[in-house]
């Protein structure tokens, strides 16, 4: 199921709008989106959000709810008195006018059944990189419009029927007949007794009131799979809003948030973390103990002879499990620090100065470069002594 978009976005206005704005965005749409000017394979489609849309934006109290959860009780409707938008006149009317015809044909049951449908919900879900590296199970709770435990889910109460609405026969549409200065025109609209449904109930579930689904607190257990990264989308099949009287409910799409951590950074399945040698160690090679990110995971690091500040070392099949890969892994990679001593003993120092000496460096403190007069003065005091 396709997830629906914001009712702010599909009348193209900011949530801070007013009534009026609102339904200036909404005529306007309106004559472009209608399905007799619309030329879009999903004409119908457009037609009915936006309808949807305005039906809960153009009510106070709807749109209250929809600005705080998100949903609204009964919003999937879609009515909309269009004679009170276009001064009297339907947007079919208008259309038939400049058009020559209706609504498409079969586009009502469509839309009727569009609406009964429960919408898709989403949720954000923060784990650990070491959550995602290892896959888990972790609990969720969010609010939704969940199948009435009373009347399990129908809208019935003790000895009720769905029937056909009377007013206007089964049908979900009334149609009008209007004068104009073109003439006498047909107009049809989602009826105001069965909200377009068709039926009615003549003797509602006192829980929900007939619409078979209530507010409720839920809680699931999600199964979060091994090597997930932040932006990953988990769809729970039926856990979205409950449908209207028993009709099918939407999903619920779970966003996964990978928080940072503290010593790995992670780009696509491959970890990078810093790794300190000495100078020693970096000059004449070493291999270093690592830890990874699963638990208990130690492997070693080799560290070639010479290796320079900042090198990049990468060890293969270390890094995070790749999602569905059949227990393959990235590469961890190791920027290497050298950490340069700050203190020194007077050991480490006098074998860094004969260093410095040997390798021909002008080290602060280092003995001084012997020359050749240097040398045959110390040969005349060896033969003296």
């Amino acid at each position: 199921m396709a997830d629906k978009r914001d009712y702010y976005e599909v009348l193209g206005v900011e949530r801070d709008a007013t009534a009026d704005q609102i339904k200036r965005a909404f005529r306007k749409k309106a004559v472009k989106l209608h399905p007799d000017h619309n030329d879009a394979p999903d004409a119908n489609e457009q037609f009915a959000e936006l309808n949807e849309a305005y039906s809960v934006l153009s009510d106070d109290q709807k749109r209250s709810m929809y600005d705080r959860y998100g949903t609204v009780d009964g919003a999937g409707s879609g009515y909309v008195d269009f004679s009170d938008i276009f001064g009297g006149m339907g947007v079919d009317d208008i259309f038939s006018s400049f058009f020559g015809g209706g609504t498409a044909s079969g586009g009502g049951a469509r839309d009727r059944s569009r609406r009964r449908a429960g919408r898709d919900m989403a949720i954000s879900l923060s784990i650990t990189l070491e959550e995602a590296a290892l896959g888990c199970k972790k609990t969720i709770s969010y609010d939704r419009l969940a199948p009435c435990d009373e009347c399990a889910g129908s809208g019935l109460g003790d000895g009720g029927q769905e029937k056909p609405c009377s007013r206007c026969g089964g049908s979900g549409y009334v149609t009008t007949v209007q004068r104009s200065i073109f003439g006498q025109m047909q107009s049809s609209s989602p009826c105001p007794d069965c909200n377009g449904e068709g039926t009615v109930i003549d003797k509602p579930c006192s829980h929900c009131h007939g619409e078979g689904r209530e507010r409720m607190h839920e809680r699931l257990d999600v199964e979060v799979p091994a090597g997930v990264a932040t932006g990953r989308q988990l769809r729970l099949r039926g856990y979205g809003e409950a449908g209207y009287r028993g009709a099918s409910a939407g999903d619920l799409i779970v966003n996964i948030q990978v928080a940072d951590h503290e010593r790995f950074e992670r780009r696509g399945d491959d970890l990078l973390s810093e790794v300190h040698v000495g100078i020693a160690e970096a000059a004449l090679g070493c291999t270093v103990e690592v830890e990874g990110i699963l638990p208990d995971e130690t492997f070693e690091l080799e560290i070639p002879a010479g290796t320079q500040f900042g090198a990049a070392i990468a060890v293969d099949g270390h890094g995070m499990p790749r999602l569905g890969g059949g227990g393959q892994r990235g590469r961890y990679i190791a920027r290497v620090v050298v950490d340069v001593p700050t203190h020194l003993n007077a050991e480490a120092r006098e074998a860094l100065e004969h260093y410095a000496e040997a390798a021909g460096e002008h080290a602060a403190g280092a003995a001084k470069k012997r020359t050749m007069g240097d040398r045959i003065r110390d040969a005349i005091d060896d033969i003296l002594d």
